[in-house]
Parts: structure tokens; sequence; C-alpha cells
């Protein structure tokens, strides 16, 4: 035990000083809480001082940290599945804000598909085939970070405006499609044979109309009933909790991943922002700030400093071209199809370009499936910090502020786009 004390004060320690330097720089907090993976990972401190890197985090001595970054996964993921429920005003805005999401996910999608193959032969683990290889990175590079997006809306006063409401409004239907293919790529790769991968997909599709169809109703009723206020008490939050660890654990039985399930349970929640705000308050602030420091130092100990090699950085290279172009030209010009000018879509795309924690959410989900090896995740993790860095100046270039504070014309040009999901979030 003081062993696992003394590896979460660094890990906290480190967290919180990097994410302290990257707010000065007007960075979301949380670019610095990967960076931190980084640094205390064999590139940073490992390189440094391998004796004691080798003494505080052993191989053979993470299990208790493991299991810390899975609780705080899953915590994390029901507050994102929370988030991205759908309020009335994206049914009216869902065709604008489906031209944008839609090939915001395709265009990275289908080049995620192209670079595969000059991928595949140096960066795939025996036995994954190259399609399950393919689609994997396609959806690696299709996701967008939901949370630091709303992060830096908020920071910068433009969660109500067009520019945020369409971007929140695409990103909820992007990372939506983004996990459906991710579920049915994990399915394939864990799934040995036609039968377990058919059990897998009935059984995940079983389980959301569960969550929608039966759960909601249920909580519905329950909140209804107990919490009127929409402050649950210890024990309505705790039943919130067991239904959260079931549906994780059930989903991880059917051979996906513990997120998927806790994603669903999040997802299926009544739609009450004072509810949501009470599980940012008692939830989301422990998870974030305790237990996904965590998550993100068992990555960079995942990580491995011979990916920069000469093929490995052109990888990254070609891997970050994939990224930021499918972005920036799908997510923007769906955009401009929508209505915004020209400085307003690639504000848009910008936004959308920003990968952050959901992207590492995905590599650990498919470097747990065996899908990538530590070089690849090394390098999708280098682009996942470069791209969610390149959004805040790049944002700021295409919306820059009057003298009263006021977005200016790239902002207000886009006024006549329909009204996409608001949102909160800490990240």
């Amino acid at each position: 035990m003081p062993h696992l004390l003394l590896q979460l004060s660094v890990i906290l320690a480190t967290a919180r000083l990097l994410a302290l330097l990257l707010r000065r720089l007007g960075q979301p907090p949380v670019v610095g809480e990967m960076i931190a993976g980084f640094v205390l990972g064999p590139i940073g401190f490992g390189a440094l001082a391998p004796t004691w890197h080798a003494a505080l985090f052993p191989k053979d001595g993470l299990a208790a940290l493991q299991g810390l970054g899975q609780l705080g996964l899953v915590l994390f993921m029901f507050i994102v599945g929370a988030e991205l429920r759908a309020p009335d005003g994206v049914r009216a805005a869902l065709v604008k804000a489906a031209w944008v999401g839609i090939p915001g996910v395709v265009l990275p999608g289908a080049l995620g598909l192209a670079i595969a193959p000059a991928l595949y032969a140096d960066f795939a683990p025996g036995g994954v085939g190259v399609g399950p290889f393919a689609l994997f990175m396609a959806a690696a590079l299709a996701i967008t970070a939901f949370p630091v997006m709303a992060r830096i809306l908020k920071d910068r006063g433009l969660t109500h405006s067009p520019i945020g409401q369409l971007s929140l409004g695409a990103t909820a239907i992007a990372d939506v499609l983004v996990w459906i293919l991710l579920a049915f790529v994990i399915a394939s790769i864990s799934a040995h044979g036609d039968a377990a991968l058919m059990r897998a997909l009935v059984g995940l599709a079983l389980a959301s109309a569960a969550a929608f169809g039966l759960l909601r109703p249920l909580l519905a009723r329950l909140l209804a009933r107990h919490a009127s206020d929409g402050r649950p008490g210890g024990g309505v939050l705790g039943l919130l909790l067991i239904g959260t660890c079931a549906m994780a654990a059930a989903t991880e039985w059917l051979g996906l991943h513990a997120v998927f399930g806790a994603f669903l349970a999040g997802a299926c929640l009544p739609r009450d922002d004072r509810l949501l705000d009470t599980l940012v308050e008692r939830l989301e602030h422990v998870a974030v700030l305790v237990l996904m420091p965590v998550f993100f130092a068992l990555a960079g100990l995942g990580t491995t400093a011979d990916a920069f090699t000469a093929t490995g950085l052109s990888a990254l290279l070609l891997i970050l071209a994939a990224a930021v172009l499918g972005k920036i030209i799908g997510a923007g010009g769906g955009a401009r199809i929508a209505g915004l000018d020209g400085r307003a879509s690639l504000a848009v795309g910008s936004l959308m370009n920003a990968r952050g924690l959901m992207e590492l959410v995905v590599l650990q989900v498919g470097r747990d499936a065996g899908v990538i090896g530590p070089a690849l995740f090394t390098l999708m993790m280098a682009m996942t910090i470069a791209t969610t860095l390149m959004a805040t100046p790049m944002l700021e270039l295409c919306v820059r502020r009057g003298r009263d504070g006021t977005p200016a014309r790239a902002g207000r040009d886009a006024a006549s786009t329909a009204q996409s999901p608001t949102t909160r979030s800490p990240k």
C-alpha cells in the first residue's frame, strides 16, 4: 500500500503541474495530463532515470494502478454518455449537425483505411488481419474529443454561439457513429469464430435495447420518486453506480470492453440538467482529478521510445496528415454546406480535429484487444496530443474577438445555424 500511495503522489503531482502549465498557455488542462503520461513513461522519466523508474513503476507492481485506471475510465465514460444525451434542441438542428458530423467521420475514416496498408507490415501485431486493423485505424482517426471541445468553447465563451452549438451537435453524432464502428471492430477481433462474433454483436444490440427500452423508464420513475429535485441521495446514486458497473461488466463479458457498457449506462439516463450537475459534482471531479491521471500514466507506461525510428517518424507524419486533413476538410466542408462562411467552417473543422481523452480511450480499447502494439500506440498518442494542441490556436485564428469580447465576424455570420446541444464539462 505505501508503494501505491507513492505512485499516486507522483502521478497526481505531475499531472497537476503540467495541467496548470498548459492552462497558462491557453490549452485545456487535459493536454497537460496527457503529456504527463509521456513524462512518466519510458520516453521521459524512464530514459532520464531508468533505475528509479523501474523501482517506482515495476512491471509486476501495476495491478492496483490498473484497477484504479479502469474505475476512472468507467466513471468518465458514464458521464460522457450522460452529456451526449440529445436535448430537444438537437432534433430541430439534426440535419445541419449531420452535415458536419457524418463527413467528419467518413473522410478521416476513409483516410484511415487508405493509410492502413502502409502501416500494417511494420505496426500490426501478429495474428491481426489487415481488415480489422484498417477498420480500427478508421475509427481511431474519426473520433473527436467531446469533453475537450466543450471545455475550449466554454473557456472562450462560445458554447452558445452558432459555431459552438453546431460543433457540439456534430460531435455527438460523430462519436456515436465511431463507437458503433469500434464495437464491431473489437467484437470481430476478440471473438473466436463467427458464433462468438454474432454473440457479441447480438448481445450488444440487446444490451442497448434493454438500456433504452427498460432501464431508462425505470430510472425515470426512480428519480421522479426519490430525487424529484434532480439531486439523488446516496442510495439512489449507489443504484446508478451499480447499474453502471453491471453494464460495464456485461459488455466486458460479451468480449467487447467495459467502456461500451459504461457509455450506455450514462446515455440512457433521463434528461435532467440538475441530475447532470449532480453527477459532475459528485463523480466527475473525482474521476477526472484523481483516477484519470492514473489512466494517463498507465498509457504513458505503455509507450516505447523504439517507435521514433525513421520508419516511425514517417508513419507519424502520415497519420498526422490523414487525421488533420480528414477532420478539417470533412467537418469544415460539411459546415460550409450547412450554411457557415469559410472562417466559421474552418473553426468547426479545427474544433473537431481535437481528439483528447476520447482518442486515448479508443487507443486503450484497441491495445487491450490486441489490434495495435506499443509502437503504434505511442505514435497515435503523439498524434492525439498534437491534434488537441492545434485546436485552440486554430480556433483563435478563425474566430477573433472584438474589443467588447464578443465573437467576431466568423461567429456572427453563422447566426442562422440551428441550435445543437449544449454541455458542461470540467474537462
